[in-house]
């Protein structure tokens, strides 16, 4: 009984001693908020643009692989001479390649070109014009809201017609219910036949919301897509087939189609959706690091101005520290005392920072910046953990000082 009521009046004692020294409270309060406030609003900044990359990523599945003249994971040595002297990838290629596959189901070829669009009035630059095979949305997941994709024939004889994204039909015609109607890109006129479900746009794609597509056999009359030196080939694998079994398959009869000899290294990079997310993973594992670095000089600053107020109040209560010693209170109790004192104010801190953080937040959402921000629970917890550590760390000496001093040169103090 003794015990919980020693505990309460120090913590309660603990507590008055920060309402009653205001100054000194927000003092000691403003240099953990600069320390909270950079790691949590350094950690919503990596963690929205991780976010906004893999939804960028989302759109193609993990079981497509991608046939391309460069790889998509470098490694350690990148012979990029070699890569540059490849041919791209050709429909020609796909023709002959998808006879030949026993474990694909359907397989898509695919160039582009950044082109302007108008329609009446209304012009866009930088459109993106994808040339695509007739398979395209076998092999990459589209949502057509109006309209539909082309048929065979349209494919095949190469009809000037499109599938444009939300952003386009929005730009140029005003409306997402624009099927039937025509724009012209570089003189020639064609037939909106499909618009696509808007994606949203993020801070390194707009995604399908400014594409549009156009049949392969079309493309040459706006630009050559033999020029495109991204140029790929996608394959989707059959349901259940393991996908490096396919891409042994589609390496080997790929080789066969291209008069690839035996023993000679092949001219073309098979690449899955796993080589961008690890690319991802070590690319935001280092900004995590970077960021850690940059928190832990923050964060000592604020421990530092913990320390020295903490320091201040013990010489300033050296007299009371005597009395409660005096009457019982063990060294144990003293240090909760200061311990908790300082804990509080790095919490308070923390709350005050993540206010400021999400303040920040919803005035770069709004200015609509082209990134949306957000902070995540477990960053919330973070903040708060490392919050509760510093204060532990910063009072952790001047609560031992207060601790080990003598009841009776403690009372006799001025």
């Amino acid at each position: 009984m003794l015990w919980f009521t020693l505990f309460r009046e120090s913590l309660l004692f603990a507590w008055q001693a920060i309402l009653v020294n205001r100054l000194r409270t927000l003092l000691s309060l403003l240099g953990v908020m600069v320390g909270i406030f950079v790691i949590s609003t350094v950690f919503a900044v990596v963690d929205s643009l991780e976010s906004e990359l893999r939804e960028t990523f989302n759109m193609l599945d993990d079981d497509v692989l991608f046939v391309t003249k460069w790889p998509w994971s470098p490694g350690g040595d990148y012979p990029w001479w070699k890569y540059v002297q490849r041919r791209p990838p050709t429909e020609r290629d796909l023709e002959l390649l998808m006879p030949r596959l026993t474990l694909a189901s359907a397989g898509m070829f695919q160039t582009k070109a950044f082109l302007d669009a108008e329609a009446g009035n209304s012009r866009m630059s930088g459109l993106v014009v994808g040339s695509v095979s007739h398979d395209y949305n076998k092999v990459i997941s589209l949502d057509i809201e109006h309209g539909r994709y082309f048929t065979a024939s349209e494919s095949a004889i190469g009809r000037p017609v499109a599938v444009i994204g939300f952003q386009v039909a929005n730009q140029l015609f005003g409306t997402q219910t624009c099927v039937g109607q025509t724009l012209k890109v570089r003189g020639v006129r064609l037939e909106i036949i499909g618009v696509l479900a808007e994606k949203g746009e993020s801070a390194v794609s707009a995604g399908m919301d400014e594409l549009m597509l156009v049949p392969s056999a079309f493309a040459p009359r706006l630009y050559p897509p033999s020029s495109d030196d991204e140029a790929l080939i996608a394959i989707r694998a059959n349901p259940g087939v393991n996908l490096e079994v396919l891409e042994n398959e589609l390496i080997q009869q790929l080789r066969a189609v291209r008069r690839i000899r035996p023993g000679r290294e092949k001219d073309f990079s098979v690449n899955r959706m796993d080589m961008l997310t690890e690319i991802l993973d070590s690319i935001f594992t280092n900004l995590a690091l970077g960021s850690w670095f940059i928190a832990i000089f923050a964060i000592l600053v604020g421990c530092f101005s913990i320390a020295n107020i903490m320091f201040v109040s013990v010489r300033e209560r050296t007299k009371i520290i005597g009395v409660q010693k005096a009457v019982g209170a063990r060294n144990a109790f003293i240090m909760i005392q200061f311990l908790f004192e300082a804990v509080v104010l790095c919490v308070f801190g923390a709350l005050f920072a993540l206010l400021a953080t999400q303040g920040t937040i919803v005035v770069v959402n709004f200015m609509d910046l082209g990134m949306t921000l957000h902070i995540a629970p477990k960053r919330v917890l973070l903040a708060l953990g490392v919050a509760v550590t510093s204060g532990l760390v910063a009072g952790l000496a001047p609560a031992q000082k207060a601790a080990k001093l003598p009841p009776v040169e403690a009372m006799r103090a001025h």
